[in-house]
């Protein structure tokens, strides 16, 4: 493998950056709050800077519709469902116990103000409403979410309704939930907002988001929160300052005040002693490759994302990036294809490790080119 160094591109970063005289700030541990579970990311990145118990399925609570969003959410891009739609309220939605939007049975109520009384007023009853309109029952909604949340990589996740309703079946992970909220934030900004709605009213009825840290901290727009007895309080948060937003999701503290205040420890200690940068953009050259018995000689290299890093605040000088290269590359060579890797250190640990991937497809050469290339080959 050939490795070679792309250090002054991060000189010019850090130039740009003005980031080339900060000294590193000496970062603590992470605060210790009283929760079963937590866990906070940088949005950007998706790296974790504390957790605890991350990957331990717990009980979500009402945390459950962040899944529901993103399945109403993909619904609507499809085009099998539209905000304007009307959704007629069975007995069983009218029924459904816990947090309530307070709809009435058998009356007509927009998914627009459904989708707002299931994030503002975290009401059971839309959700169950929706969900019966998108698949029929709420049980065949439950395995929709759950083929949603295999596209999506959550691994230790299993839905079987569309509220958070206590089940023995029903749970999921700090780390799952931190993947919905990048991918609600991500791909449907449009309605992101609604998750930043500090009250909603319906049917006279005035309910306020008990989001907490909306009233506390203007950098918090979202997300949910969540409780039951079995699961205890919690909160999952996403705040940006400066242009880094992180997401925190904290599960199981005692109290209305406790997954406030733990939230907003992590929080504040995230922003404070870390940052995030961009280091590449996607489908850009970042180097070259010889191919050979190609059509073309060469193959420019890139990355298929932007690659950003979220490093401790001050240490982005002493970052090392490198790029290993297949050795020998033979055509043909399909775009996209990975032949090579990027590898960005901090001291002796790896950051973060992303594939260099060919930018354009290369076709397999003339009969006459081959013959060359494998001569040169023998000498190589």
């Amino acid at each position: 493998m050939k490795k070679l160094s792309l250090y002054p591109l991060f000189f010019l970063l850090s130039l740009l950056l003005g980031s080339w005289s900060q000294a590193a700030t000496p970062v603590p541990k992470a605060p210790s709050v009283g929760a079963k579970g937590y866990l906070v990311e940088d949005f950007l990145s998706g790296q974790a800077i504390a957790e605890k118990n991350a990957d331990q399925p717990l009980e979500p609570a009402s945390i459950t519709k962040l899944m529901s969003a993103y399945v109403i959410f993909s619904e609507i891009r499809k085009g099998s469902l539209s905000l304007s739609d009307k959704v007629r309220i069975s007995e069983k939605a009218w029924r459904t116990q816990g947090s309530r939007m307070f709809v009435e049975v058998n009356t007509q109520v927009s998914v627009a103000d459904l989708i707002k009384g299931m994030i503002i007023q975290s009401g059971n009853d839309a959700t169950v409403a929706l969900a019966e309109q998108i698949a029929g029952t709420e049980a065949s909604f439950a395995a929709l979410m759950n083929t949603y949340a295999q596209q999506l990589g959550l691994t230790r996740s299993h839905f079987v309704n569309s509220t958070g309703l206590p089940d023995k079946e029903h749970y999921t992970t700090a780390r799952d939930i931190v993947r919905v909220a990048r991918a609600l934030i991500r791909e449907f900004p449009e309605y992101y907002q609604w998750y930043s709605e500090k009250q909603f009213t319906y049917n006279d009825i005035t309910q306020y988001n008990r989001n907490k840290l909306l009233w506390r901290d203007e950098s918090v727009d979202g997300l949910k929160t969540g409780h039951t007895d079995s699961a205890g309080y919690c909160l999952v948060t996403s705040a940006e300052r400066d242009g880094m937003r992180l997401i925190s999701v904290v599960l199981g503290t005692k109290s209305e005040e406790a997954r406030a205040d733990a939230s907003q420890s992590l929080l504040n200690y995230g922003f404070r002693f870390f940052e995030t940068h961009k280091l590449y953009d996607g489908n850009v050259k970042l180097t070259s490759a010889r191919v050979w018995k190609g059509a073309t000689e060469q193959v420019d290299l890139g990355l298929a994302e932007p690659l950003y890093i979220t490093i401790p605040r001050g240490e982005y000088n002493n970052l090392d990036a490198s790029m290993q290269l297949q050795e020998q590359i033979m055509a043909p060579v399909a775009q996209g294809q990975t032949l090579g890797h990027v590898v960005i250190r901090l001291g002796d640990k790896t950051v973060t490790e992303r594939d260099l991937v060919a930018l354009q497809a290369v076709d397999e050469g003339s009969f006459w080119q081959r013959i060359v290339d494998e001569g040169l080959l023998y000498f190589e």
